[in-house]
């Protein structure tokens, strides 16, 4: 078995795919709900951009109080490891991947076209370029990888949407 190697990318393979994959997974699912709801394209940039932030923080500030606490309790080296890279590196891969579903509502909105399949498509993209990123790694093919990241996104992205329609029904 590979062990996690002592520095770059693939020390730091574990953050920046939770982050990615959490950040298109919670901003899609703001912007699915949004559309399913029927609620306005203002509404979900605003909520998306809030989670961009908040969430980003929180989930950057949980791997990094995490890992710092396993690092404790085993009684090792908080500075040899620096955790607050691995915290930063989920942030960063949460902003920059989970950022995609809202430029692509923007992008689709100012071409004239409907937002959401734009979003949609930058989003996948998104969670393949993540899962192929990851594929060197992990030893799997790119596709492979690529294919378990985008199916998560959608079960997640359907969820939402269909949460959102039924809240909208049921809120009438």
């Amino acid at each position: 078995m590979r062990g996690r190697p002592p520095a770059g990318f693939g020390h730091y393979l574990r953050d920046m795919v939770y982050g990615s994959l959490d950040g298109v997974i919670t901003t899609m699912a703001i912007v699915l709900a949004s559309e399913g709801a029927g609620l306005s394209a203002r509404v979900a940039l605003i909520m998306g951009l809030a989670n961009l932030a908040a969430d980003g923080i929180s989930m950057g500030a949980s791997n990094y109080l995490g890992l710092k606490s396993e690092i404790e309790q085993q009684q090792g080296s908080v500075s040899a490891e620096a955790p607050w890279r691995h915290g930063l590196a989920t942030v960063v891969a949460f902003v920059v991947i989970g950022s995609l579903p809202l430029i692509g509502y923007v992008l689709g909105a100012m071409g004239g076209a409907r937002a959401l399949p734009t979003a949609l498509v930058l989003s996948a993209l998104g969670l393949c370029a993540a899962g192929a990123a990851r594929a060197p790694y992990v030893g799997r093919h790119a596709l492979a990888s690529a294919a378990e990241m985008l199916a998560v996104g959608a079960l997640a992205g359907g969820t939402a949407y269909a949460v959102g329609a039924l809240a909208r029904m049921a809120v009438r």
